[in-house]
Order: C-alpha cells, then structure tokens, then sequence
C-alpha cells in the first residue's frame, strides 16, 4: 500500500456527509453535497434516482488519461436506469453491491417501503452473480481487488475504487 501511496495521489483530508450515498456522490464528483440534490437523503433501493448524470465521476476523467478503471463494493448511487450504474458512469468492471442496504454473508438487500421487500445483490458488472455467496464480503472484495491489482497491466495506469 505504501508503494502504491508513493507512486501514486494520497487523499489525506476529505469531509464525510452523514448518509452513503451524498457521501460517495460528493467523493466520486468532487462537488459538494448541496449541489448535487443528495444532501438530505441516501438513494433507497425502489428510488428513481441516482447521482446526478450531468456529473462526470472520477473514472470519466480519468479514462481521458488511459486509465483502467475498476470498482470493488458497495455502489449505493443508485440502479433505476442503466446510465446510473457502474460501469456506465466510467468504470471498466464492478463487483458488488448497488444498493444501500445488504447482507454481507448471503449477499441479498432488504428494505422497508410499505412491507419488507428483499432481493439478491451480488453483481458482476450489470449481471447477478453468485460468487461469493456464503463468503463474507469484506473477504471477497478483497481477493478480488487483490486479483485486480495482480493482474493488471502495469503499463497502464490503474484506478481502483474499494467502497
């Protein structure tokens, strides 16, 4: 990590929002949480919404520069429409989570509106997967974020979100 530190930009000072998704929206766009429509809420699992499109996101920019671009975790920016999701927004692979709430062992999301309503949430990219159920998710994202970093082209730059 120390290497990758050195070689790489360290983001030593960051301010946090209270709720995930303002947060990650914040983060991911560098805009703060009032202009973004996010700041009093998290983006629910039956929302229509999600970060705001007219936003680039970090891996938009820096695809610019040739970069690899991958995401490992949770999303919680919203799903409603396929230009929300991950590897719409700049990503070159997901593994994870796109909604807010989940549980970490057999990877399924429940949520509260009118009547519990639960689903699976494991993905790869835009498709649901099984891989790792029954793994907890910590461990998970990280051999697979693990894999990333030791298959990947080194003469290419390398952007790897962990949420």
């Amino acid at each position: 990590i120390d290497t990758l530190a050195a070689d790489g930009i360290v983001l030593n000072q960051y301010y946090s929002h209270t709720t995930a998704s303002t947060s990650r929206t914040s983060l991911l766009t560098g805009v703060h949480p009032i202009h973004t429509g996010l700041q009093n809420r998290f983006i629910m699992n039956h929302s229509p919404a999600g970060a705001p499109l007219h936003y680039k996101l970090w891996p938009q920019y820096l695809k610019q520069y040739n970069y690899s671009t991958h995401m490992v975790g949770k999303w919680g920016l919203g799903f409603a429409r396929r230009e929300y999701t991950p590897t719409y927004r700049g990503f070159d692979s997901f593994v994870g989570f796109w909604t807010h709430s989940k549980c970490n062992y057999n990877h399924t999301s429940c949520e509260t509106y009118r009547h519990l309503v639960c689903g699976d949430d494991s993905r790869h990219n835009t498709d649901f997967t099984a891989n790792g159920t029954g793994v907890y998710s910590t461990h998970h994202f990280t051999d697979l974020s693990l894999h990333l970093i030791d298959t990947h082209n080194t003469a290419q730059p390398l952007f790897l979100y962990v949420a």
